[in-house]
């Protein structure tokens, strides 16, 4: 008698929780595919690998438009790649918590820039945006110039006119930008070519990846249970323990020459090569300066995201240019009228600045291959958006490169045009939110002008003293963390001279 109460009790509970399941499934109405109770979607993303996630997000484009939901159990979460619906969510003041997901990133970049919201997001952002004042973005024009000289010397032995895969070269020559650049430090990861930090990133960022598929690891107690959380501490150690280094150094450094604060616009440019972190090694919130743990989350943040998507950035950039030949060569002619064909002469700041139609060209890239290729958000209240009542709790995740392949939004989406961003065309674009390789909005992304600057020095660089023969074949596109090239990108090239 008492085992069957206890198994009535649990059956009507279940049903219970199915009918409240259903109840809330049935109140949102968007398209998505069908759900179950309890489980929602989460059948979708049984024997799903991270490889897969591109092509499972455009086919549920496809199928069922701008606007779209998948319950993971019974949580909701949505996918848009309407321009309305994006303007509603990136612009708003209140809706800059990031999506569930950004989570698993914790453990390794903290409450950094990325991922801390509200009152802590503010500060943070109002003491690094210093950072970016154009007087020390431009004391950094030596070190894109040098590195991406390095770059060039690195690539000879590889100018024979057969395909090369570029992405490691380039992994490396960013790398080494952003340690010396934002942290003051030179690694001389070109010349090391066996790089613990690169390859450590690599395997978190499938890890995490990973993670984001196989939905029954989003739950921390039973990803903990899993292999992979042992890989994760392993990986995240290397990482922390290398920006740790770093950190140490730049602050022995400028305790030994005596480095005073800044202490406003005025003195922004007087000192020398001063770096993001001497900007967080000075900086102070209500008075008190920032912990080291602070500074650590910050660090890790900016040093993945100041070499990952300038990385992408560049690779396929060089990857179109080897496509349209034309193209490259009206790059060459513009770099050529402005620097001159004297391979030693380097770019200026101004120099960089004139290359507008290296410019357009980097803006299509961007375009048909964004860094970033997805994005989101969390409501935290309920919240309407498109005239849909979304409930507290739900991810918001804005796909930036379906909407940049959007017949409806580009003509012709899949020709890489750089025309399309001439002053003129640009006038034409339906909505600023169509087009947002570095979002938008409160949450933009800080560092845009820094990875202007190092895309077209860089670029700008390899274009003087390579001609790009051939290009390989479409790379398959995967999502780890950031877009990336399966198998790396295949280019063949030769000297100019």
């Amino acid at each position: 008698m008492f085992w069957s109460f206890i198994l009535v009790s649990l059956l009507l509970l279940v049903i219970n929780l199915c009918l409240k399941d259903a109840a809330k499934q049935r109140s949102v109405k968007i398209a998505g595919p069908a759900s179950v109770p309890i489980l929602g979607n989460a059948y979708l993303y049984w024997n799903r690998r991270p490889d897969d996630v591109m092509d499972f997000i455009f086919t549920l484009s496809r199928k069922y438009g701008t606007m779209f939901r998948v319950w993971v159990g019974t949580r909701l979460a949505l996918f848009c790649t309407n321009t309305p619906d994006t303007e509603t969510v990136l612009s708003s003041q209140k809706l800059i918590r990031k999506s569930e997901l950004y989570k698993f990133l914790v453990p390794w970049l903290g409450n950094g820039l990325l991922l801390s919201t509200d009152q802590k997001w503010f500060n943070k952002r109002k003491i690094i945006t210093p950072a970016f004042h154009f007087k020390i973005l431009e004391q950094f024009i030596e070190v894109f110039d040098r590195q991406s000289g390095i770059l060039v010397q690195k690539l000879k032995p590889e100018a024979s006119g057969k395909l090369v895969n570029v992405y490691p070269y380039v992994t490396l020559c960013a790398l080494d930008v952003i340690c010396e650049t934002a942290m003051g430090t030179p690694i001389n990861a070109q010349t090391d070519v066996d790089s613990k930090y690169v390859r450590a990133v690599t395997e978190l960022s499938y890890l995490l990846t990973t993670r984001f598929v196989k939905v029954w690891q989003r739950s921390d107690f039973l990803f903990n249970l899993s292999p992979d959380r042992k890989r994760q501490d392993k990986v995240i150690k290397v990482l922390h323990d290398f920006t740790t280094n770093i950190i140490q150094k730049r602050r022995k450094e400028l305790m030994d020459h005596g480095d005073s604060g800044i202490s406003g616009d005025d003195s922004i440019g007087s000192k020398k090569k001063m770096a993001f972190l001497d900007v967080l090694l000075q900086a102070s919130v209500d008075g008190k300066p920032l912990t080291d743990k602070e500074i650590q989350e910050e660090v890790d943040t900016f040093m993945f995201e100041g070499h990952d998507t300038t990385t992408i950035a560049i690779a396929f950039t060089l990857l179109l240019l080897a496509r349209h030949p034309e193209v490259q060569e009206k790059v060459y002619k513009e770099v050529t009228e402005i620097i001159g064909t004297d391979l030693s002469i380097p770019a200026t700041y101004r120099n960089l600045q004139d290359m507008k139609y290296l410019e357009m060209v980097i803006k299509e890239s961007l375009r048909l291959y964004p860094p970033v290729p997805i994005i989101g958000r969390k409501f935290t209240e309920k919240t309407t958006i498109g005239g849909n009542v979304i409930p507290e709790d739900s991810n918001f995740n804005l796909g930036i490169i379906v909407m940049h392949r959007d017949p409806k939004l580009f003509d012709d989406p899949e020709k890489f045009d750089p025309e399309r961003f001439s002053p003129e065309r640009t006038m034409e674009q339906s909505s600023p939110y169509a087009y947002i390789p570095f979002s938008a909005g409160p949450r933009n992304c800080i560092g845009q002008k820094f990875a202007m600057l190092e895309l077209k020095s860089t670029l700008s660089k390899v274009i003087r003293n390579y001609r790009l023969t051939e290009a390989g074949p479409e790379p398959q596109l995967i999502i780890q963390l950031t877009l990336k090239p399966k198998d790396g990108l295949k280019i063949a090239f030769v000297p100019r001279a």
